[in-house]
């Protein structure tokens, strides 16, 4: 990224009839463009990216007599998807956490224009012949991330029922076949209970034992379960170790990020049309157990307004935390 640089300031001195001392009156150069993100709604992908990596925003134009300002370089506007994170990447440090329609950011500011001479005329010194140069904007490589915004995060090993579970309860069409690691990228799907009650959630590709190591595909897509209020652990009913099964998912979320482990969740026994779940097997951490079929239906309304219930609680929870930010006194 390479913001624009700044006008240079001009040297001049008013010429007019009758006005046999003028003086100086060289104005400054404009300001040079800066590069923006900004966050587009319409767009769900940083695909644009791919094949585009320079962006350079408009230069400032420089000052003129009459103590004329250059005009300012125009911004380099980079249009990215809700949920996007701008790192640089030299440090790694955030630059900006872009999550709602309208949000922005500055990742390379313009050089300033140079002052003309007029700026520099004193009682003293009433005829100056210098001006500035204008400044260089900032050059910058960032990385562009972007984290799915979802409500409910569906995590499970690879064929455990997510994508048809997803298909069943939403209007999302993933892929669905009969073997391992059938979704390559999370899909996302709005559940509609009623009226002003809905939430989206994200069909995360499978975990495998590794993952946070970068086994699989989960290490790729890991990211995406950070934005999720409530988390949703699918257990095929048919597996031969469920807790085995479960503690490993919940070891490869926690070895991404400990802070996901204090979302709440629930398990859902998938499948349950081949077999009926264990009763010898309790999730005891869990919020609360579910025993579903996403191919005749069984349990997926009770699943859908447990999770609501638990979205819903999740939103007010956050919605009374940003009020009380709010309502504190502000500090120097």
């Amino acid at each position: 990224m390479e913001a624009g640089k700044g006008g240079d300031g001009a040297v001049s001195f008013r010429r007019e009839k009758y006005v046999p001392k003028g003086g100086p009156d060289g104005g400054r150069g404009g300001k040079g463009g800066d590069v923006v993100v900004e966050v587009d709604p319409n767009l769900m992908t940083l695909y644009d990216y791919r094949y585009r990596n320079v962006y350079r925003a408009g230069v400032g134009e420089n000052g003129a007599g009459n103590n004329r300002t250059g005009a300012d370089g125009a911004d380099a506007t980079l249009h990215v998807p809700p949920g996007t994170l701008a790192r640089d990447a030299g440090t790694g440090e955030i630059i900006a956490d872009l999550t709602d329609p309208g949000d922005r950011a500055v990742v390379a500011r313009g050089g300033r224009g140079g002052r003309g001479n007029s700026s520099f005329a004193t009682p003293t010194r009433q005829a100056p012949r210098e001006a500035e140069d204008g400044r260089v904007g900032e050059r910058r490589e960032i990385v562009l991330e972007l984290k799915l915004i979802a409500d409910v995060g569906l995590v499970g090993s690879p064929n455990a029922g997510k994508s048809t579970l997803l298909s069943r309860v939403s209007a999302a069409r993933p892929k669905i076949a009969d073997y391992p690691f059938t979704t390559l990228t999370p899909n996302l799907g709005v559940v509609s209970i009623d009226i002003g009650r809905s939430f989206v959630v994200a069909d995360i590709p499978g975990l495998i034992e590794g993952a946070s190591e970068g086994k699989g595909l989960g290490h790729q897509f890991l990211r995406h379960v950070e934005r999720t209020r409530v988390l949703c652990f699918l257990i095929d009913v048919t597996t031969a170790r469920p807790e085995a099964e479960y503690a490993s998912l919940k070891a490869e979320l926690a070895a991404w990020s400990k802070a996901l482990l204090d979302l709440p969740r629930v398990v859902a026994w998938s499948k349950c049309d081949l077999a009926e779940p264990p009763g010898d097997v309790a999730f005891d951490d869990a919020v609360a157990t579910y025993a579903i079929s996403a191919v005749t239906g069984r349990g997926l309304d009770p699943l859908a307004n447990g999770l609501w219930g638990l979205v819903r609680a999740a939103r007010e929870s956050e919605r009374e935390a940003s009020t009380e930010q709010e309502r504190e006194p502000w500090r120097p």
